[in-house]
């Protein structure tokens, strides 16, 4: 009898000119089944035109500090992640502290066990870049802060989001760490 084996393995491949329209509209689903209920209206445009427009990510593929990945679980891409190398958060400083500035999975493959792989993939890259503290915002409700929490992470202090048009009662957001 055959059976198929699935291939639960995560992995990231570098975003480049080629795969960017798959992590524009990867990033766009995904966030939008995800976070939608912060906006008014349901409109996420203000977040989607800062951060998913081939502009905006063409730049960031030039900018050296900006690490963007399609996430994939075996040949199928599943989400998406940005890296951020150098960058500090309060009496952290850059030189210290690795980013994880987006962090996107398809509504589909949540609970599978791949965040829990993200995490590990970033501990990693954070110390080859011999870096003591990865750090990200999450939103004070709902479930990743407690996921993140149960990952290691602490909460540092609050912030929130300040883009325009998210409900006020939407807003509240965790900065949280963790050392290496």
């Amino acid at each position: 009898m055959n059976c198929a084996v699935l291939d639960n393995t995560v992995t990231l491949v570098p975003v480049n000119h080629d795969n960017l329209t798959t992590y524009l509209t990867i990033g766009i689903k995904s966030y939008r089944e995800n976070y939608l209920h912060l906006w008014e209206n349901d409109d996420p445009t203000p977040y989607i035109s800062n951060g998913f427009t081939s502009e905006v990510v063409e730049r960031e593929l030039q900018d050296p500090n900006a690490l963007n990945f399609l996430i994939n679980l075996g040949d199928d891409t599943v989400g998406i992640l940005k890296l951020l190398k150098d960058c500090g958060v309060d009496e952290i400083s850059d030189a210290e502290a690795l980013k994880a500035e987006k962090i996107y999975l398809l509504k589909e493959h949540s609970g599978k066990g791949i965040g829990k792989q993200l995490i590990q993939i970033i501990e990693e890259t954070a110390r080859t870049l011999n870096k003591k503290i990865i750090w990200l915002d999450a939103m004070q409700k709902g479930k990743p802060v407690q996921f993140y929490q149960k990952n290691g992470f602490i909460i540092k202090r609050e912030s929130e989001v300040t883009l325009p048009h998210v409900k006020p009662e939407e807003k509240p957001m965790y900065i949280l760490t963790k050392e290496l």
